[in-house]
C-alpha cells in the first residue's frame, strides 16, 4: 500500500470510529479469517466496529474467535442497514467489486462511509478511496497482516487476531501448495504460530470434521466426474435433487473441484452445482500453470477471480451450462497446451 494512503489512514484511525467490516457473499475462509482479524486489531484500538456478511457461511468457519459478533445481512437488514448508512469507514475485505455483496450492493454505494478495499483479485472497481490491491498476495489475510504492520501496529496481532489470519492463509492456499504461496507468505506464517496460531487444531477444525453425509456426496460427485483427456479437462455436475438426498449444507462442496484436476495430465478442472432457489447453477473452476480461469469466468460465466482460481454462474440449466461449457473448450486448445 502507498506509503501517503497509510499515513491517511493511520490518522482516520488515530481517533475512534464507527466502522463497518464486510466480506464478500458467501464468504470463505479467507473472507471471514480477514474480517474477524481486523476487527479484533480494531476493537484494541477503541473503535465501534461491526462485521456484516452478506449471508451464511460454512459451519466450519463458526469456531474462529468472535466469530459470534458476525451480523448476517440476509436476516438483519434493518441493523445492517442503518450501520452501513451511519459509518464513517468502511473496509470491503477479500473482493473488488460491490456486486459480489449481492444485495448490500445499493446500501454500501449509497454510504457516506470512506471505503477502504484490502484484496487480492484482479481487475478491481474503483469504488474506494483507498485501495490495498495486491494480485501477488497469497490470500487477503496476509494483505490485512501486512497492513497492520504497515500500521506500525503488529505487536497488537495476539493469539485470537493469529488464528484468524492463519486461517485464511490456510485455507486460500490450499493449505500452502498453490503457487501464490511465497516466501514471504511463509515468513508471516512463521510469525503467527509464534504469536499463538495452533496449526493443528486450525487445521483439524476446517478439514476434518466431516459428516457421513458430506462423504456420501464427494462419492457421488466422483462418480460423476467427466475426463476430457484429448483437451486436459475434467468437470463434476452436481443436481439439486443429489444434493437433496445427502442433506447438503453450505459448504458441504468446498474442495470438491480439486478432485479433478489431481488426475494425471489435467490443467483445467470445474464442477457445476445446481441451486433451484437461487435460479443459477454455481461454478467453480480450477487450473494448473498459465491457463488463466479467471479470464475463462469472465468471459463466459459472469465470474472472475484469481489465474489458477475462479468461480462463475450460469442462468441455463444443469445440462446446458455443461454443453455450453464442452462447447468452448475447444476454442480454448493453444491455451490448454494442446
Amino acid at each position: 500500500m502507498r506509503k501517503q494512503d497509510i499515513s491517511n489512514i493511520k490518522h482516520l484511525l488515530a481517533t475512534p470510529k464507527r466502522i463497518v467490516i464486510v466480506p464478500h457473499k458467501n464468504p470463505d475462509g479467507d473472507a471471514i479469517g480477514s474480517s474477524l482479524g481486523l476487527y479484533l486489531y480494531l476493537v484494541k484500538l477503541n473503535h465501534e466496529v461491526s462485521i456484516i456478511a452478506p449471508n451464511d457461511y460454512p459451519d466450519f468457519l463458526k469456531w474462529m474467535p468472535q466469530e459470534r459478533i458476525i451480523i448476517k445481512y440476509e436476516s438483519q437488514r434493518e441493523l445492517s442497514n442503518s450501520l452501513i448508512e451511519n459509518s464513517e469507514l468502511i473496509f470491503t475485505l477479500d473482493f473488488n467489486a460491490l456486486h459480489r455483496t449481492g444485495e448490500m450492493e445499493t446500501p454500501l454505494q449509497n454510504s457516506k462511509g470512506i471505503k477502504i478495499m484490502i484484496d487480492h483479485h484482479q481487475q478491481p472497481d474503483g469504488y474506494a478511496r483507498f485501495m490495498y490491491s495486491d494480485i501477488r498476495m497469497s490470500s487477503t489475510c496476509e494483505m490485512v497482516y501486512n497492513f497492520i504492520g504497515d500500521l506500525g501496529e503488529s505487536k497488537l496481532i495476539d493469539k485470537d487476531i493469529a488464528t484468524c489470519l492463519y486461517t485464511g492463509i490456510m485455507t486460500d492456499t490450499g493449505s500452502f501448495r498453490f503457487p501464490s504461496t511465497s516466501s514471504k507468505t511463509h515468513i508471516v506464517i512463521s510469525d503467527l504460530l509464534e504469536k499463538g496460531a495452533n496449526n493443528a487444531e486450525i487445521h483439524n477444525a476446517i478439514y476434518d470434521t466431516n459428516s457421513p453425509e458430506r462423504l456420501q456426496l464427494l462419492g457421488c460427485a466422483l462418480r460423476n466426474l467427466k475426463v476430457l483427456p484429448h483437451l486436459k479437462t475434467a468437470y463434476i455436475m452436481l443436481s439439486q435433487e443429489e444434493l437433496n438426498n445427502f442433506n447438503f449444507k453450505k459448504g458441504d462442496t468446498e474442495g470438491f473441484v480439486n478432485y479433478g484436476l489431481s488426475i494425471e495430465n489435467i490443467i483445467f478442472a470445474a464442477i457445476f452445482i445446481e441451486h433451484k432457489q437461487e435460479g443459477i447453477i454455481k461454478i467453480s473452476f480450477r487450473s494448473k500453470g498459465n491457463f488463466s480461469v479467471n479470464e475463462f469466468a469472465r468471459a463466459h460465466f459472469n465470474g472472475g477471480g484469481h489465474t489458477n482460481a475462479a468461480g462463475g454462474k450460469s442462468d441455463l440449466n444443469l445440462k446446458d451450462t455443461v454443453d455450453k461449457f464442452i462447447t468452448i473448450l475447444p476454442s480454448y486448445k493453444n491455451a490448454l497446451n494442446l
